[in-house]
């Protein structure tokens, strides 16, 4: 018949194989591939980087770009470089960097405490779950029923 037989599942009790055309078969194997890497979602390490005397909207700024790049499930490295005598006033990017965990905690979840490499200190937040994200931000009823006796709402 001008078939191949081929060994679909050879672990299996019996082992299980068919027949059919083996190029065609390296086709579909082949593309189920394409599609399962299409689906695939590769996380990055988004680095941000801060000095000790990062003013304030700068840092907004660079907070928000961290917003984003964990809301696209991303995670999100920031540094504090210190140049020079800076190196001296490590706290103050300690600091910095705790403010920045801290206003990232609802978009993040901080793996490890801030750590200081040499001219670098640096953390490293991760995206929260789906799941986890739902469940603090409930939706809220949009219209209050009115009570008795109260005056009417416009909308």
């Amino acid at each position: 018949m001008g078939l191949d037989l081929i060994l679909v599942a050879p672990t299996a009790e019996p082992p299980v194989a068919k027949a059919m055309d083996y190029g065609q078969w390296q086709y579909e194997q082949k593309k189920k591939q394409q599609e399962a890497k299409k689906k695939q979602h590769v996380i990055q390490v988004k680095e941000l980087k801060f000095r000790p005397n990062t003013d304030d909207h700068d840092y907004e700024f660079k907070k928000n770009h961290a917003v984003r790049f964990l809301k696209e499930g991303n995670r999100v490295k920031a540094m504090v470089q210190f140049r020079g005598r800076e190196i001296a006033h490590v706290d103050i990017g300690q600091k910095l960097l705790l403010r920045f965990v801290e206003d990232l905690a609802q978009y993040g979840a901080v793996e490890g405490q801030p750590r200081l490499e040499g001219r670098f200190a640096h953390v490293l937040i991760s995206p929260l779950k789906a799941g986890k994200k739902e469940e603090k931000h409930k939706p809220k009823p949009s219209a209050m029923p009115a009570t008795p006796g109260s005056p009417p709402t416009s909308n």
